[in-house]
């Protein structure tokens, strides 16, 4: 019995400390989107509370496959918005230098 109490302990606190680096994650990838909606709120903003809002309603889960899907699903969709968001910057930035060196 002490063994299995101890592997769940490990499994849980393996998973919440999972989760709140993907949280964290998320929090550090809003942080690039700066500009507003049509409503005038800042997408990072919106961005942290829809994260929030997830994140709280996933709390009470307590199959531990499900939990790992959500932890895998999420950082996937994280990895890929942080993809886009660079090859977008890096494509502003390709832009700019051919536009300067026209001049």
């Amino acid at each position: 019995q002490q063994s299995t109490m101890s592997g769940r302990h490990l499994t849980s606190h393996t998973t919440r400390r999972e989760a709140l680096s993907l949280y964290r994650e998320i929090l550090r990838t809003c942080k690039a989107f700066h500009w507003c909606d049509e409503a005038g709120i800042p997408w990072n903003q919106r961005l942290k509370t829809e994260a929030r809002k997830e994140f709280e309603q996933a709390r009470h889960e307590t199959d531990p496959l499900v939990i790992a899907r959500m932890l895998v699903t999420g950082r996937d969709c994280v990895q890929q918005v942080q993809m886009k968001f660079n090859a977008a910057d890096q494509a502003a930035m390709d832009r700019i230098e051919r536009d300067a060196s026209r001049r």
